[in-house]
């Protein structure tokens, strides 16, 4: 696909709009979607094999978790070499028949960058710890000990304990925002810039369609190395050192926007690429509007508002989509249900015996937010997040904070493909992770063949998203939002859909005077223009 060429023509006034805008992504994590030569991690090739299955569902685009070469002491977010492919996923030929099969299906193709740190087995910091006078030697953030020796802030790590490791050779510390082995770059550092930038380069000329910038606001630290002030008691459980400060001088600087802007001038030379920021902690929605803001930054933002709720409700829903208005100059926003850092949705939101029906529910809303919708490997089949023994346990940060952090890797579980296979289809060899029983039920194969699955919802629903301007590009406004309801209305040129959502687990009478005569387009659980039963919703084409 020639990335000039990527536009969806607008179904009203035949507008080009950028392919992304209004997107459906299907997040990949490699290491779980399908093992093609049974050593039990997946890989590559597997994803090339399995791509006819998300072309099926109707989205317009993956995003591929990293695949870089890694130690894997992160699981490839700790990168030694941004233009390799680990051996364990496979070649950089195979990247190359992947990005080509997918563009055949008329998938475009985004893959993580992870700027804000590297791998301490990467060259850049091999070569950067040696002593203070290397060519390097200012690529990562080193400071001297205070006079006492400790380090040389107060700043935490993500996943537990100072942010500052000691090296003898430079007799220095260096900061790592997450595990100690992965150094902090001084992006500061107009040739580190100018170094990722040509990362970026790269793989632009390899196909690329997008990018999912990973920890983008961790990218620049305060060089004055001033200590972070104490975090106010909000009433939410601590559980790590990291959760005590507001992350003011450690992440988050104002100069991340000049580098921001550098990226955009780059993509925009290869055309309609793709640009979206993982933006989390206190400040996100300031820093994800200032990362989008006008038309000299990145494209989106991904949010982590649906991502750690441990309810989903009218007045949650209404708070997190009424910040991304569509008022000029206010970027484009990008929501996930689901990802593999956070917990499966179904086992967080509902209980056991309602998630069939409230994975119907969520879908429907899903397919009706403003923004572009990224859906996480196995969220079609309904997954839920497998209970992970402690000795089986991968995730560093759930090791470290066992048992108060829920583990990560309950959510990077391998796909089931093949209901009647005992690693389901997944591998032939012993899995990285076991798939779980409840999950083996809800395969892929299982799911075709079921008129009613949630898969076969899903895929109607992201089709019907696609072919609809108004749920794709449309304006957002909530109607009604109670303890139950949801009514939305979304409109676009002379199209204009509603959406009502009952919430809860019980029947609800729809509001009378609300919506517009009009046709259904869709219903699950039961529900009609007149009753809602539990986790019943509608979508309704009004006439206007």
């Amino acid at each position: 696909m020639n990335k000039t060429e990527a536009l969806h023509a607008d179904h009203d006034t035949k507008n080009a709009v950028p392919w992304w805008r209004g997107a459906a992504i299907y997040q990949i994590y490699p290491r779980s979607f399908c093992d093609s030569n049974g050593d039990g991690i997946g890989d590559l090739p597997g994803i090339t094999s399995r791509l006819e299955h998300v072309a099926r569902l109707g989205v317009d685009a993956i995003w591929v978790s990293p695949f870089f070469t890694s130690p894997m002491r992160d699981f490839g977010y700790d990168v030694a070499d941004y233009c390799g492919v680990d051996p364990i996923f496979g070649t950089l030929e195979d990247f190359d028949a992947m990005v080509a099969r997918a563009h055949e299906l008329g998938l475009n193709v985004t893959i993580d960058q992870v700027y804000a740190h590297t791998s301490d087995l990467h060259p850049w910091f091999q070569e950067s710890r040696q002593d203070r006078t290397n060519g390097k030697a200012d690529w990562y953030v080193w400071a001297d000990p205070k006079p006492d020796g400790s380090p040389p802030s107060n700043w935490q790590s993500v996943f537990g304990g100072p942010a500052w490791t000691w090296d003898a050779r430079r007799r220095q510390y260096y900061l790592h925002n997450f595990l100690s082995s992965q150094p902090q770059v001084n992006a500061h550092n107009p040739e580190v810039q100018e170094a990722l930038l040509g990362v970026m380069r790269f793989w632009l000329d390899r196909g690329v369609d997008g990018f999912r910038l990973d920890a983008l606001n961790f990218l620049m630290h305060d060089p004055t190395m001033r200590d972070n002030p104490p975090a106010p008691d909000d009433g939410r459980r601590k559980t790590r050192p990291f959760d005590f400060q507001l992350k003011i001088y450690n992440q988050s600087h104002p100069d991340i926007i000049g580098f921001i802007q550098r990226v955009r001038e780059l993509c925009d030379e290869y055309g309609a690429v793709f640009t979206v920021a993982e933006v989390g902690g206190d400040l996100a929605e300031t820093e994800m509007k200032a990362f989008t803001a006008g038309e000299q930054h990145l494209n989106s933002a991904y949010g982590f508002d649906f991502l750690y709720a441990d309810r989903l409700t009218p007045k949650f829903v209404e708070q997190a989509v009424s910040k991304w208005t569509d008022a000029p100059g206010i970027g484009w926003p990008s929501w996930a249900f689901e990802n593999h850092d956070a917990p499966r949705a179904l086992s967080r939101w509902c209980a056991p015996e309602h998630r069939d029906a409230f994975g119907r529910l969520k879908a429907m809303l899903f397919a009706s937010l403003r923004g572009n919708i990224i859906v996480y490997q196995g969220e079609e089949l309904g997954l839920t997040q497998v209970d992970i023994p402690f000795e089986q346990l991968q995730d560093p940060e759930a090791i470290a904070n066992w048992p108060l952090t829920l583990s990560r890797d309950g959510a990077r579980t391998p796909m089931p493909w093949i209901v009647q296979s005992g690693e389901g289809g997944f591998t032939v060899g012993v899995p990285w992770l076991p798939v779980g029983e409840d999950n083996l039920g809800r395969a892929v194969d299982r799911q075709e063949a079921d008129a009613d699955s949630l898969l076969n919802l899903t895929t109607a629903l992201l089709r019907m998203r696609r072919d609809h301007p108004a749920l794709r590009l449309g304006t957002f406004e909530v109607l009604h939002a109670d303890e139950c309801l949801l009514v939305i209305r979304r409109i676009y040129g002379q199209q204009s859909i509603a959406g009502v959502f009952n919430l809860s687990s019980s029947s609800v009478a729809l509001l009378q005077g609300l919506l517009r005569d009009g046709n259904q387009l869709a219903s699950v659980n039961g529900a009609n223009g007149e009753q809602l039963p539990p986790f019943g919703a509608l979508l309704i084409e009004e006439r206007i």
